[in-house]
């Protein structure tokens, strides 16, 4: 029980449940809904499931949104209160990019595994439609002069430096601080070094729009994916997608340079969603009659020098740290790509997935057989919210291990924007 390991001592952490809505296609559906609203529709969905609305049911709640209003600055703990969750259940929020799903994942986990908590649920929830617009910089100044001013006079003089120009407001920007470059645009600076073709890239993109809709049509998403202001699948997915079809998009990135390969169809759209996991120890789950549907058993993260590293060369690339982290992982836990029954690789980009494969080659590990990569389709089917994909991943690829009613493995690779990457394995025994 909580409190009562001994120092050293750490217990596996079961993957017991996950819940999502359907992910939606920015300034669609979920143009209204705020982080909170789908963050509490994901969490409210797994405490009906399990009965977890009394007092203790839930350890913690940990969760976060990479795209955040100040309203938002205590995001977890305020959808604990306004969910169905008991109102004394702690909370915390986390964010590493497009890794904070599976990052949150990690942090609840760890605190399970040292007994220091029996159950968790942790996930994230973003919205690229209702993004935070910033003051323009200059019209904060002058309001901070204003607020500062120690007369009514001398308030006024301050105000009176606003100019027409200073109201337009500060848009976030797809573009990493220290480059100016978009994911994209960086991506394809990947792709490129890499000689990633637009033929393989347009192969994937199609292949993960049937397989997702393949998931849907057996049933796979029936339990984790919940209906959510019309939608009960995710709107980016298209079942008839071929390669012959993406061919005909014009590419959007790299196009600064000859032929460039990457489109908006190999490519995955600004997204609205939400998704959470539900983890807890075996005593949890024992105590509760629930079969778990998989164990996370290991995790490593990673980051690379993307500004002044080996970028044109490939190694560096903003979105290439899972190939370091995944290697690192592997040799820790004794491990090779053959010992693995699935693999899931976040397809932020078609380019990025290739361009991981052939890294991890590089590195010495085997060929991921592509029947086993993303068999129930990824990120370029059902869309992106950056901060939801994690638990995305972690909720399926469960349901796939436990699916195939026998011992099996699973690999999880997520790239995260500041050339970060955050991977994990999950066991079926």
């Amino acid at each position: 029980m909580s409190g009562s390991l001994r120092i050293g001592e750490v217990r596996r952490v079961a993957v017991v449940d996950g819940s999502r809505i359907p992910f939606a296609r920015s300034d669609g559906p979920y143009a209204t809904a705020g982080n909170q609203e789908m963050l509490t529709a994901v969490v409210d969905a797994l405490v009906r499931r399990h009965g977890l609305q009394g007092p203790g049911a839930v350890g913690e709640l940990v969760a976060g949104a990479v795209l955040k209003h100040s309203r938002d600055f205590n995001l977890a703990r305020e959808t604990v209160l306004g969910s169905a969750l008991d109102a004394r259940t702690p909370a915390y929020d986390i964010q590493q990019a497009c890794g904070t799903g599976l990052q949150a994942v990690i942090a609840a986990a760890n605190k399970i595994a040292l007994g220091q908590t029996e159950s968790a649920i942790a996930g994230g929830a973003d919205t690229a439609s209702d993004v935070p617009l910033g003051v323009n910089d200059t019209l904060r100044r002058i309001l901070l002069r204003a607020r500062r001013a120690k007369s009514p006079a001398a308030r006024l003089k301050a105000l009176a430096g606003i100019r027409p120009g200073h109201l337009v407001p500060d848009v976030p920007r797809n573009a990493e601080p220290r480059t100016g470059l978009s994911m994209g645009e960086h991506a394809a600076v990947t792709a490129r070094a890499w000689g990633i073709t637009r033929e393989a890239q347009d192969d994937l993109a199609a292949t993960s729009h049937r397989r997702l809709a393949a998931a849907y049509d057996r049933g796979l998403l029936r339990e984790s994916v919940v209906p959510f202001r019309g939608l009960d699948r995710d709107q980016n997915l298209r079942p008839d997608s071929t390669p012959e079809k993406l061919a005909r998009l014009k590419p959007v990135f790299g196009t600064d340079r000859p032929d460039p390969t990457m489109t908006a169809g190999n490519s995955t759209p600004l997204t609205d969603g939400a998704a959470v996991v539900l983890l807890a120890s075996e005593e949890w789950t024992g105590a509760r009659r629930l079969e778990p549907l998989a164990y996370l058993t290991a995790y490593e993260t990673a980051a690379v020098d993307f500004a002044d590293g080996d970028v044109a060369g490939g190694e560096d690339g903003l979105l290439m740290a899972p190939a370091y982290a995944v290697p690192r992982m592997l040799e820790r836990a004794g491990l090779g790509i053959g010992d693995f029954d699935l693999v899931e690789i976040h397809e932020a980009f078609a380019s990025q997935v290739l361009a991981t494969l052939a890294a991890w080659e590089r590195r010495g590990l085997a060929p991921v057989d592509r029947a086993r990569l993303n068999v129930a389709g990824s990120s370029l089917a059902t869309g992106h919210p950056f901060a939801a994909t994690g638990a995305r991943i972690v909720a399926t690829l469960a349901r796939l291990l436990a699916e195939r009613n026998a011992p099996g493995r699973g690999l999880i690779s997520v790239c995260a924007a500041g050339g970060q990457g955050v991977t994990a394995i999950l066991e079926r025994p």
